[in-house]
């Protein structure tokens, strides 16, 4: 199999950046996965200390070469020195947070059900339901947050921390970038005294990913990306003669439903808070809004959402939205909004662009048009939001169930009890892994509590997350131990 070199482009020329990067042969991917496997046993045997250890070292090597990799990444991406100082900074946060959670004792948690004396099914032997790492994890690295959910992100974060060496594949968007990570992690584990296969970086595409996911000693893998290279890998997952989990975050419109009442007080503040979320990162975020849902119930709730389109049309057409992350981004985006003018959606805000950055995307549709064509209800990745009229609270919520699954749903005016709110609510976490009550769905808390992950085609596991404490777990697999010796019990899947 031919690996061709990878061509670091500057994002916002789109004009080489140095000479070609080879990429990871097949005995090479072969020989990385080795290398974790080899990593796993004294690994997934370690204590909180020293898994806390590590990601903490982690963390302080990056914000110690963010002089270095900050203008390695604007120059791979274009998302400017604020947005990716503050990315490292949220990565670093990540590192040092799933550190805590391993220093806890998380990770080894276990459920002691004690022996109850007599004959089942009220009788039982001693039990402890304790959980085991799962083994070296594939983590394939998204392009549109090139350290948060890259190299050193959440997913490397959490698998680390739940006892899995990690194999890494680097996203062909920002290769330079990857490599000087790559490199830190290797200086940090050698300073620390570990296995240089705890994390093994590879460089490529496709086939790469392929080779990678199909290898017999990859125990599961984490991806963020599109729905249709996820589920490819989803396929390769599930194909293996010894199928593994796949967590994929995938694509995923999420639908922001505005209520007339909230409009018609405060219609100019939201429309102009919605367009910043829509433009944000020229679109790029996987919560970015895709679909805003309004309701004609009469004249005067129309004429109110008349203005506040007009108002976000206004709002968008001021926008300027950075270059997008790769020039296949750029074609994808304009392929999209093509197939929203094929599916009869009316233009609001169409300007054309030329170059890596194009222009924000308005279109409006009815309720009838939008559950007619299923292409309305795919990701348009980048700036572009469609507007959805509909005439009832039951058509809305009859959209939400044609979606089918999505990262978020947004309910603005849903603050006070009532019959029609409690059917928004419903619907929406029928088919959202996180169900907001006010603000925009673009920022994702590392936090206890937080769900990154919905029904398809969002996720491919919406049991789990890909954000927040929770993250881990993905990579634990439960194990009772019956009438187990006292020598077990303190090291739970430590042995």
């Amino acid at each position: 199999m031919t690996m061709t070199p990878i061509q670091p482009l500057h994002a916002r020329t789109g004009q080489p950046l140095g000479e070609p990067l080879p990429t990871a042969t097949n005995a090479q991917i072969d020989a990385a996965v080795d290398l974790a496997h080899a990593a796993f046993a004294s690994w997934q045997a370690s204590d909180g200390a020293t898994r806390g250890a590590l990601l903490r070292a982690l963390a302080a090597a990056l914000e110690a070469r963010r002089d270095t990799l900050v203008p390695l990444a604007d120059d791979e991406t274009a998302l400017g020195p604020v947005r990716l100082n503050g990315e490292l900074d949220r990565t670093a946060f990540q590192l040092r947070r799933f550190a805590a959670l391993a220093e806890a004792g998380v990770p080894f948690t276990a459920l002691d059900d004690p022996a109850v004396p007599g004959a089942p099914p009220v009788g039982h032997p001693a039990l402890q339901r304790t959980r085991v790492p799962l083994g070296p994890v594939a983590m394939f690295s998204a392009s549109n947050f090139p350290f948060a959910f890259s190299v050193l992100g959440g997913d490397t974060a959490s698998a680390l921390a739940a006892g899995c060496p990690v194999v890494v594949k680097a996203h062909p968007g920002h290769p330079r970038l990857s490599l000087a990570t790559f490199e830190l992690i290797g200086q940090v584990l050698q300073a620390s005294g570990l296995p240089a296969g705890l994390i093994v970086g590879v460089l490529g595409g496709v086939d790469a990913g392929v080779r990678l996911i199909r290898h017999p000693r990859i125990a599961a893998c984490a991806f963020t990306g599109s729905t249709r290279g996820g589920a490819a890998l989803q396929a390769e997952a599930q194909a293996r003669p010894r199928p593994i989990p796949f967590y994929g975050e995938l694509g995923s419109i999420n639908p922001v439903i505005a209520l007339p009442a909230v409009l018609a007080t405060r219609g100019a503040e939201l429309a102009t808070t919605l367009a910043g979320s829509i433009t944000l990162g020229c679109g790029q975020f996987c919560t970015s809004p895709g679909v805003l849902v309004l309701i004609d119930g009469d004249a005067a709730q129309r004429a109110g959402n008349d203005a506040f389109v007009q108002a976000l049309g206004d709002a968008l057409r001021a926008a300027q939205p950075h270059p997008m992350l790769t020039p296949g981004m750029r074609r994808a985006f304009d392929t999209g909004v093509a197939a929203w003018w094929a599916a009869g959606a009316q233009p609001l805000l169409n300007e054309s662009s030329s170059g890596p950055a194009p222009r924000p995307v308005l279109a409006q549709v009815d309720a009838a048009g939008f559950l007619q064509h299923p292409a309305l209800r795919d990701e348009v990745f980048g700036p572009a939001a469609l507007v959805v009229r509909c005439g009832s609270i039951e058509q809305a919520t009859a959209l939400l169930a044609a979606v089918g699954g999505s990262l978020t749903v947004t309910l603005w005016g849903a603050e006070t009890d009532s019959a029609d709110a409690r059917r928004l609510v419903r619907a929406a976490m029928a088919m959202a892994g996180r169900v907001l009550f006010g603000g925009v769905p673009t920022g994702v808390a590392v936090a206890a509590g937080q769900q990154h992950g919905g029904p398809w085609p969002s996720s491919t596991a919406p049991m789990t997350t890909s954000v927040g404490d929770a993250a881990l777990d993905r990579f634990l697999r439960p194990v009772a131990l019956q009438d187990a010796p006292a020598w077990l019990m303190p090291l739970h899947g430590r042995v």
